[in-house]
């Protein structure tokens, strides 16, 4: 179980302004997807992670699966994911079950993600190739996009532990995504209190060597605004991003999940989500979705389409 946490009450500021309320959407769709993914135990960001525009996505045809059960072993200040320390036993079936959902729910474009799992020799690597062989016997037209996490190893030796990273990362990049994802999230400056765990410079160093060892595969991230970042942070980021090669970008707001998690400190009005998406245009980035209620695979099958939602 995860530890009791520090944060709990709601500050004022915190109350939803008007841009970012918005209808859950088709009810009957909603509830049929949550039932198929319920009868096959299966996870979904979407759901555990409560997203806004699940009921959207789900009606495009695009859904993110979570890999490696609903336990991560990391307990990162945002997220909504339940933390462990004992993950859940891996089961050998989930790309099969994915696969077999994917086909009944018709999904065109599916996004693979998982849950940090530290306690895995290849920190989750095969879990990805597994599930999407198991989608493309069924159906290889079916487009797969990967958000994985750092898959860093805890090495005491840095080398040591670099070159097990790139190995795991090259095992998902040879089963060739459509795109390879993996979340910044926050500027430098808040890394330590916002992603426990993870680090500013393997994220970039990990972007950069997707790049380098599939040059082909588009990268992208995503970053979260409202954890007390600035403006220039925010830019500063994009350009590390830049600099490691990264060509698509998401810049979404943060939404508190509960009392357990870190309070949000500013919500961005959308003419900044506008501007700031502008600049990372102008910095060069080909895909960018900058908008209040845009998420790491918001309209991720459609990257050159504009929207703040």
């Amino acid at each position: 179980m995860s530890k009791p946490s520090r944060y709990s009450t709601i500050r004022p500021h915190e109350r939803l302004p008007d841009w970012l309320r918005r209808p859950i959407g088709n009810v009957s769709q909603l509830e049929t997807v949550q039932n198929l993914v319920k009868e096959r135990g299966l996870h979904t960001i979407c759901e555990e992670g409560r997203c806004p525009n699940r009921g959207e996505c789900y009606a495009a045809g695009t859904a993110t699966f979570l890999l490696g059960g609903s336990i991560c072993t990391r307990s990162c200040a945002f997220c909504q994911v339940d933390k462990g320390k004992a993950p859940m036993a891996l089961d050998p079936h989930e790309g099969q079950q994915i696969a077999d959902a994917v086909i009944q729910m018709g999904l065109r474009y599916v996004v693979l993600t998982a849950v940090a799992r530290d306690d895995l020799s290849d920190h989750g690597a095969g879990l990805f190739t597994a599930a999407m062989a198991a989608i493309r016997e069924r159906n290889p037209l079916v487009l797969i996009e990967v958000l994985t996490p750092d898959f860093w190893g805890g090495h005491p030796d840095l080398n040591t532990g670099l070159a097990a990273q790139r190995s795991r990362l090259n095992t998902v990049l040879e089963a060739e995504p459509v795109c390879f994802n993996h979340n910044l999230e926050t500027v430098k400056r808040l890394q330590g209190e916002v992603r426990r765990g993870a680090t500013y410079s393997r994220s970039i160093g990990l972007l950069a060597a997707a790049k380098e060892l599939a040059p082909a595969i588009p990268t992208k991230s995503g970053l979260m605004l409202g954890l007390g970042e600035t403006a220039e942070e925010v830019v500063e980021a994009m350009a590390d991003l830049r600099s490691a090669g990264c060509e698509r970008l998401t810049l979404g707001q943060y939404l508190r999940p509960s009392l357990a998690h870190i309070p949000v400190q500013r919500y961005w009005h959308p003419d900044e989500f506008e501007a700031l998406g502008q600049t990372a245009r102008d910095m060069g980035f080909a895909h960018v979705r900058s908008g209040p209620l845009v998420r790491s695979s918001y309209h991720a099958a459609m990257p050159s389409e504009a929207s703040t939602p």
